[in-house]
């Protein structure tokens, strides 16, 4: 017979290699929306990513990537494994975690001790590994976990190391007694220090182990004694936090600055004098620890070296910047620029413990922190941090209704009855923490891993019984998202942990302390606002994690309470061991057609598609995340269309941005940008207000232009604390266009060159001008049309400018071009946005473009995913619309058949724009198809408002006012093609939902 040591490691790597499996099948085979192709890209060429960064990740991923052997569409796959490969280590040592703890339950010996020379029974030894296998398990095929390991991102490794961090701390108890355990401890340190180059959730497991520590090396622990050690590790973690990841980079930004300013030394040289100075505090905190003879000074000393040692892989990070790579986020090259990258000082902070309420108006505005740059031989003041102030009586104690934000102010109504103008009361404050934040943001996602999930909606609740979708929207009955446990893992759970505290308290204990830092503590540090622009479950993964032991020791429950009916110690734990791992079973076949992304190739596509809508050498401006990390990856990745210079507008509201658009990248020369780094340094030119000049109707951009770059008297505006501001006289701007020369370049199509306008006028209606909006302007004035200008489709129409009217819809993106629309009107919305180019916009949709999956009902596309096929069939739309004003009805209509060929409702749900292709379809012929789009939205429509009307209404605000969108459409296209009957019907239930007020 094997020993339970080798039964346990054999046992541990056969749970390991089924999760390997399931994780690896189930692999998206590409790049996933959100930070996943940045995430690749800066992999592949260790670029660097948005702040803080993830090095660790990064370095690794680059070693995965090797192994594509040049062939870059592996490239994805590879890094995605690393996630995979991520979460199947932590299946592992989840098991080990809960097989050490279910053996000192098993042999009675509860607490903290070296049970290693204690052999379980067989009965026994089945018992523990039947408890590990459970709850490693359910924790595999848990919602949030399993999501994680699909994609290339930091949730995955952050896990890892939260579970190795725990898994050698319980090794660490079980030789604690021998003269060589600390090495456990200094082995801890480094993977801490590995684990900040990932995500900071692993310090929250901090307190935990300090727990292990005090009652291991404490006999008879005390309330105090407790209260120390959760005082010293909270300790430990802000020292971690504060003062070594971005402390000590900031001390070395004063060193550096005091001798470079004040003493006179070269660049650098105060750097070098604070690492002389740090060395030697180690030297001497060693020698302390060998003089003294002092084990815990020591220790202390390895731990807080290696630590450094793990935190090291950020260097690369300044290393990288210095040499200017395409993706640069920041320019972090410099430890100065370093630090405002550690902190994350770009996106601003949220009150914590005391701050501003909602309604809170600042009186003043201080400079606070300095920001330098390098200035000749020295370092100079660059800007200070705008620091607001406010009354005393605005702020409040625990500020969680904090945002004045309009959609904040409306989000935060549906759970508090919060007034405008009108201070929140505290308990207002402590009941939407408690409703939302804890309710809504943590537990809600909690159950959805051991309860059930309703589906893919966001703001989607908890399924607590079977997933019969009777009554309910289709889009919520039939989603692969909606999953039935049945709440057998949180039964399962809840009865380890009570089991638990009962037969080994101090476990249970540092169990619960893991739980409640991973989960609920994190609640309360990120202060969330009222609505994300997506599910952040993923965030919560180490309180998964945690309970998922407790999922484990339930069925050691389980074979107690069997005890009296099974006598025999091995049949008993067989029959729980088998009736465990139904939960497991039930996980994973529920889960798995909403976790299987094998097929799903939409992110890239999408990306390549973008990319592929552009002329040679285009300028194309984007939105951030979805809109822009795809096509990262497709070109630093796969090389597509490199030379196309994606722009992306909300980074362009910085100087570091519009510095790198001035460098050339691969086969896009620098941008036509006439500025200079002073006319948009960080500070300058922010943001333009605008000051109403009645002898200025309109302003010429190029002269615009120069008199920004002159910092024109003209422009200034003076504001109430006395700084002067550039502003613009009037929102009507012009540019005059040499006719000749461009109609030279042939960049006008045959068909609208009587369209081709001597200047193009329009109106900016906007009461600011902001960095990014300028940066267009120059753009305008600067480039002469020698190199094609797009927005992307989807980028917000407020960032249009005004300049809809010389738009030219190619695929996916708008061209602007001399030509002025004659059938665009602005008051029709940006449905009619862009003059369509019927043979181009063909000859895109139709042979340049791939639709990979889209027509696969197999492959889960979740409500991220489906906003960018809408897209595809607003195109489609307008094409076949275009060609029947052509009276190209042959065209068009294979037009329509493509799209419902590519994109089937089976696959794709109907969305709002294909009630667009109606009035198509009925003049080339397609009757039937128009009727049944008719009838199967509109019936979708009157299920979905019936159950929304009854069903927490403001909450699903959107989905409600999608479904009168929809009938709208339908009852005006119905109305149309002359169909009373159906239009009738939809505006009958259009108005028995529509309230105004809503």
């Amino acid at each position: 017979m094997r020993s339970y040591k080798s039964l346990n490691n054999l046992v541990g790597w056969l749970v390991f290699a089924l999760a390997t499996v399931v994780f690896l099948i189930t692999l998206e085979p590409t790049a996933s929306f959100w930070d996943c192709g940045e995430f690749i890209a800066c992999s592949y060429k260790l670029l660097v990513p948005h702040p803080p960064g993830a090095p660790t990740f990064l370095l690794l991923g680059r070693l995965f990537s090797m192994l594509s052997f040049g062939d870059v569409t592996k490239v994805s796959v590879l890094v995605n494994a690393l996630s995979a490969l991520s979460s199947s280590f932590t299946v592992l040592f989840l098991f080990w975690i809960i097989t050490m703890m279910a053996k000192k339950l098993v042999l009675h010996r509860p607490g903290m001790h070296d049970d290693r020379q204690l052999e379980p029974s067989f009965g026994q030894t089945l018992l523990i590994m039947g408890a590990g296998a459970v709850g490693a398990l359910a924790y595999a095929f848990s919602d949030s976990f399993w999501f994680n390991a699909e994609e290339a991102e930091v949730y995955a490794m952050s896990s890892l190391c939260t579970a190795a961090v725990v898994w050698l701390m319980l090794k660490w108890e079980n030789r604690a007694d021998e003269s060589d355990s600390d090495r456990w401890l200094v082995l801890i340190a480094y993977v801490i220090g590995l684990s900040i180059g990932v995500h900071l959730l692993n310090l929250l497991a901090i307190p935990a182990l300090g727990f292990i520590y005090y009652y291991r090396r404490t006999q008879n622990p005390t309330l105090w004694g407790g209260v120390a050690t959760l005082a010293i590790s909270s300790v430990i973690v802000g020292l971690i936090l504060a003062g070594i990841i971005p402390g000590l980079p900031t001390l070395a930004g004063a060193f550096e600055v005091f001798f470079v300013n004040t003493v006179g030394l070269p660049f650098n040289w105060g750097i070098i004098i604070f690492l002389l100075i740090f060395v030697g505090l180690i030297w001497f905190g060693f020698r302390q620890s060998f003089q003294r003879r002092s084990r815990l000074l020591n220790t202390v000393m390895l731990s807080f070296m290696f630590i450094l040692i793990g935190y090291s892989s950020y260097l690369i990070v300044p290393i990288r910047s210095s040499y200017h790579p395409t993706i640069n986020e920041n320019n972090p090259e410099d430890v100065l620029s370093f630090v405002s990258y550690l902190k994350r000082e770009q996106y601003g902070d949220r009150p914590l413990l005391y701050g501003p309420q909602l309604n809170a108006q600042p009186i003043a505005q201080t400079e606070g922190a300095p920001r330098y740059v390098r200035q000749g031989d020295k370092y100079v003041v660059a800007e200070y941090r705008p620091v607001l102030e406010y009354r005393s009586e605005d702020k409040m104690l625990i500020p969680r209704i904090y945002s004045p934000d309009p959609l904040h102010v409306y989000n935060y109504q549906k759970w508090v009855n919060v007034q405008k103008d009108v201070k929140p009361t505290m308990g207002q404050n402590l009941s939407f923490l408690f409703k939302y934040q804890m309710g809504h943001m943590f537990w809600r996602y909690f159950m959805w891993n051991y309860v059930g999930r309703e589906g893919d909606l966001q703001q989607s609740g908890i399924l607590w019984g079977s997933a019969d979708g009777n009554g309910l929207p289709e889009r919520m009955a039939d989603s692969p998202a909606r999953n039935a446990f049945f709440a057998l893992p949180l039964m399962l759970g809840l009865l380890g942990l009570f089991f638990h505290i009962r037969r080994d308290g101090r476990n249970a204990f540092v169990v619960g302390l893991l739980f409640l830092f991973t989960g609920l503590a994190i609640v309360f540090y990120l202060n969330q606002p009222p609505i994300e622009p997506r599910e952040r479950d993923y965030t919560f993964a180490g309180a998964t994690f945690a309970f998922a032991i407790w999922i484990g020791l339930g069925v050691l429950a389980l074979a107690e309470l069997l005890q009296s009916v099974i006598k025999a110690d091995a049949t008993r734990a067989g029959v729980v061991t088998l009736a465990g791992l139904v939960i497991p079973g039930l996980m994973v076949t529920q889960g798995w057609d909403d976790h299987d992304r094998s097929d799903r190739y939409l992110s890239v596509d999408s990306a390549k598609n973008l990319l592929n809508s552009c002329a040679p050498n285009a300028i194309l401006f984007t939105n951030g995340d979805n809109d822009t990390f795809p096509l990262w990856y497709a070109q630093e990745v796969e090389g597509v269309r490199t030379d196309v210079r994606v722009a992306v507008l909300s980074y362009l509201n910085t100087d570091w941005y519009i510095d790198q658009m001035k460098r050339r990248s691969y086969k896009s020369a620098p941008l036509p940008v006439s500025m200079d780094n002073k006319d948009y340094k960080q500070g300058t030119n922010d943001y333009l207000p605008y000051a109403e000049n009645p002898a200025v109707p309109a302003v010429d951009v190029r002269q615009f232009m120069q008199l920004v770059k002159a910092n024109s008297p003209l422009l200034q505006v003076s504001y109430g604390d006395g700084k002067n501001l550039l502003s613009f006289p009037s929102r009507n701007f012009y540019l005059p266009i040499d006719t000749a020369a461009v109609a030279k370049s042939g960049i006008i199509p045959a068909g609208r060159r009587k369209q081709l306008v001597p200047q193009m006028d329009w109106t900016v209606g906007k009461s600011a001008i902001e960095k990014k909006s300028l940066f267009i302007l120059d753009i305008l004035a600067t480039n002469n049309w020698e190199r094609p200008v797009y927005f992307s489709s989807t980028v917000d129409s407020r960032d249009f400018m005004g300049l809809q009217p010389y738009f030219q819809l190619e695929g996916m993106a708008y061209r602007i071009l001399p030509a002025r629309n004659p059938d665009y009107d602005a008051k029709t919305g940006a449905a009619d946005e862009g003059y369509v180019q019927t043979d181009l916009m063909y000859e895109k949709l139709m042979k340049t473009f791939a639709y990979r999956g889209l027509d696969n009902d197999g492959i889960f596309y979740d409500e991220n995913n489906l906003r960018f096929p809408a897209n595809y069939r607003d195109k489609f739309s307008r094409l076949a619309d275009a060609l029947l004003i052509q009276g190209d009805k042959v065209r068009a209509k294979q037009v329509l058949n493509k799209a419902f060929e590519v994109m089937p409702d089976k696959a794709i749900p109907y969305d709002y724009y294909v009630p667009q292709f109606i009035p198509a379809l009925i003049v080339v012929g397609e009757t039937q198809r128009a009727n049944e789009i008719m009838d199967t939205m509109t019936n979708r429509a009157e299920r979905g408002l019936a159950y929304y009307s009854t069903h927490n209404q403001a909450l699903f605000d959107q989905e409600f006012q999608t479904y009168l969108m929809t009938l709208n459409s339908i009852g005006r296209a119905a109305e149309e093609i002359g169909d009373q009957k159906r239009a009738e019907r939809a505006i009958r239930l259009l108005q028995q939902y529509y309230n105004p007020r809503q």
